[in-house]
């Protein structure tokens, strides 16, 4: 019995991008490892209620008093470093894949939250901003009136 193979035409393909960096990397890691030059940027996530917009970003490790939260024109900008530990001598470490330094990252907001209300919280490593809606933003539901026929025609003196 042959087993089907899912046909998938660009397995195995890399972009160009992919092949720059492998070059590069292939060229200049002297240590037979695979170095990773990356910026650090943490994890985000970004929801939405009736009542206000969340941003859940990952800082584990980070003190609270090494991020710098604004928003300026509708921008929110979360920044911040996570520092290298010394409690370890450098020599002492075997591997090291954890990344460490300053970060930045931006997200646009939209003219329907309140940017003047803006709560943060940091716990577990775990920074979270709620951005409340302004209230011509939030939704408003909107009773509809039903005029039956006989209703209709008993107002009129029918």
């Amino acid at each position: 019995m042959r087993a089907i193979a899912r046909w998938e035409p660009f397995r195995g393909v890399t972009t160009l991008q992919d092949q720059i960096n492998r070059l590069f990397n292939d060229a200049f890691d002297r240590t037979g490892e695979q170095a990773t030059l990356s910026a650090w940027a943490p994890a985000v996530d970004i929801y939405e209620t009736e009542q206000e917009l969340v941003v859940k970003a990952d800082l584990p490790e980070i003190d609270p008093k090494d991020l710098d939260i604004r928003v300026e024109n509708h921008l929110l900008t979360i920044r911040g470093e996570r520092k290298f530990e010394k409690k370890v001598s450098e020599e002492n470490y075997l591997r090291v894949e954890r990344t460490f330094g300053s970060f930045a990252r931006s997200f646009t907001l939209a003219n329907t939250v309140n940017t003047e209300a803006i709560k943060a919280e940091y716990q577990n490593g775990v920074l979270t901003l709620a951005i409340p809606k302004r209230e011509e933003a939030k939704p408003k539901q909107i009773k509809v009136n039903v005029n039956t026929p006989t209703v209709a025609a008993a107002a009129s003196g029918k």
